[in-house]
């Protein structure tokens, strides 16, 4: 059986399809074979790339960018062993959609596996510049480390 994580932020084109590839990347540095993908709580961009600043963000850093954002339903629980909220606003969204305990307990904020988080929240760099969009990646790099070691204490036990 597969291993899946989502990340969810709003519109499915600036934080969750950066931490997507950002994750991707470290599975698969580490050995690991699992589904990562991600989708938004709402459905303003549904087909759209991810915004620009993000396709840059990611591509200076080496990583890859390709991407077709989509709206979570919430159907989608039974799919997926981790959901990944990037802010706290989307944690709520995502828990009072989840149909039972069980799914609610799989949404989980992205910034809880960095040690050193100074706010539960990855910010939403939409309305910002450059220099949003380069925090936004250093913060979800930050935690993509406690989110891999999270991820194979799962695959191992």
């Amino acid at each position: 059986m597969v291993f899946r994580v989502t990340f969810v932020c709003t519109g499915n084109i600036c934080r969750s399809p950066m931490a997507e590839h950002i994750l991707r990347r470290r599975l698969e540095d580490a050995g690991l074979d699992v589904e990562v993908d991600s989708s938004g709580t709402q459905g303003w961009h549904i087909g759209k790339p991810a915004d620009h600043r993000t396709i840059a963000a990611l591509r200076r850093a080496g990583y890859t960018s390709a991407h077709s954002a989509r709206q979570f339903r919430a159907l989608w629980f039974g799919r997926y062993d981790l959901i990944i909220a990037l802010d706290g606003g989307h944690l709520r969204d995502l828990r009072s959609m989840a149909p039972s305990e069980a799914d609610r307990e799989k949404v989980r904020l992205l910034r809880e596996f960095d040690p050193d988080a100074d706010s539960p929240d990855v910010a939403d760099p939409y309305y910002g510049g450059r220099a949003d969009f380069e925090k936004c990646r250093d913060h979800i790099e930050a935690a993509a480390p406690g989110l891999v070691a999270e991820i194979k204490t799962r695959l191992t036990s």
